[in-house]
């Protein structure tokens, strides 16, 4: 390690988790507690609540969307085959039938192999922020040329999105997923809208993903607050990128009736079992970690948020995983006792991630270390969807009487 190298290394934080169960900062002046059940704890979540058995709010609410989301067996293959069914007679004549994002991650893949699987013909769409690991982009090639659909690659442009995310690390905000977040979904609409297709399949699943505290992430469809923070720490506006407000949303939805579709909810989703498969159909290879498919999300998710904010976001996923039944406590407190990825992997992620967003290493590093701040300080678009659903209640039953017509 050279003495520029030792110098940064000094300077960056470490995760610390004895250190956070003592931080009143951090734990809301509350002891430290753990889910009887899970690894949800004060950390994870200062406003956590326990039931007298010690067992989570998070369990409790996983149980509930479990319920009323999650089809499996006789009455899964009856909700995907109603699924599958529309989505072809709204498709019929069309080149393409929905539309599917693929980041290569495990989801994403399933939910491709899935489509193949039940005959859809999905428009497969890739969005290339800047951002893709070798292998990621390895995986999107094995998964095209085997199950034979057709790759439409949304490439970002670049220097838009850079300054975008510079806006955010400086705005030393939460949740610097955003911009990738709400331009991807941006673009699915976009170019559903463009080749006239209603549906577009979603990887979004609730035995792995529906444990995620609501202080962890930000609204990412919050254009007003997303343009402020852009104007406000790059002085630029948005010309190219495809943004998705209030407006763009009504738009899509209302008009031109473009919706989500959730088809894992009506499968047997097991993660491991899904890994095994698309490494045995598709070539696909692992990333080590959720969403670790891109580089910005790997340092984002795997330094920045536990270090900076004390957000380990392993403790959300394994926990759902646990309620879903797919691993136990024990197996999710062995992979907690190791750091999110190597320290090592981190000092090279970091000089990437700073030159690659055009900020000296001991700029970015000093940037990082930055008192953090409130998305609402810089603005929302709270005006706007009260605005926006004040005209929809107004205009529904005008519209109800022109259909009865």
């Amino acid at each position: 390690m050279n003495n520029v190298t030792q110098n940064i290394s000094s300077k960056l934080r470490r995760y610390d988790e004895e250190m956070l169960k003592k931080d009143p900062a951090i734990n809301g002046n509350r002891p430290y507690q753990q889910c009887s059940v899970s690894v949800m704890d004060t950390i994870a979540d200062p406003n956590i609540t326990f039931d007298k058995d010690g067992i989570s709010n998070y369990y409790h609410q996983y149980k509930r969307a479990e319920a009323n989301n999650v089809f499996t067996g006789e009455a899964g293959r009856k909700k995907l085959e109603a699924a599958i069914a529309m989505i072809k007679a709204e498709g019929k004549g069309k080149e393409y039938d929905c539309i599917l994002g693929l980041s290569g991650g495990a989801d994403s893949s399933y939910l491709a192999w899935l489509a193949k699987e039940q005959g859809l013909r999905p428009l497969v769409v890739h969005f290339d922020y800047g951002w893709n690991l070798e292998l990621a982009v390895q995986n999107i090639e094995n998964i095209i040329k085997k199950l034979g659909f057709n790759l439409y690659t949304i490439v970002m442009n670049w220097e838009e999105m850079k300054k975008l995310q510079r806006s955010y690390y400086r705005a030393s905000v939460l949740d610097m997923d955003v911009p990738a977040d709400h331009m991807i979904f941006g673009s699915l609409y976009k170019t559903a809208a463009k080749f006239g297709i209603r549906h577009i399949l979603s990887g979004k699943n609730t035995v792995t993903e529906a444990v995620l505290p609501s202080a962890w992430n930000y609204n990412k469809f919050d254009l007003v607050n997303l343009k402020n923070i852009h104007r406000r720490f790059e002085n630029a506006s948005l010309k190219e990128l495809p943004s998705l407000g209030v407006w763009q949303f009504g738009y899509y939805s209302g008009y031109k009736k473009i919706r989500i579709t959730e088809l894992l909810e009506y499968v047997d989703y097991n993660k491991k079992d899904v890994k095994d498969l698309l490494a045995r159909e598709l070539d696909w290879k692992d990333y080590g970690g959720k969403h670790y498919e891109n580089i910005f999300t790997r340092f984002y998710q795997g330094y920045v948020l536990p270090v900076k904010f004390g957000i380990d976001k392993r403790k959300a996923h394994l926990s759902n995983l646990i309620f879903s039944g797919q691993i136990t406590k024990a197996q999710a407190l062995e992979e907690l006792a190791m750091p999110p990825y190597d320290f090592s992997l981190i000092m090279e992620d970091l000089e990437y991630v700073s030159k690659k967003l055009g900020f000296g290493l001991e700029e970015f590093v000093d940037i990082i270390n930055q008192p953090n701040r409130n998305h609402d300080e810089f603005g929302t678009d709270a005006a706007q969807r009260r605005l926006y659903w004040s005209i929809i209640k107004m205009a529904s039953p005008v519209v109800s009487l022109v259909r009865k017509k």
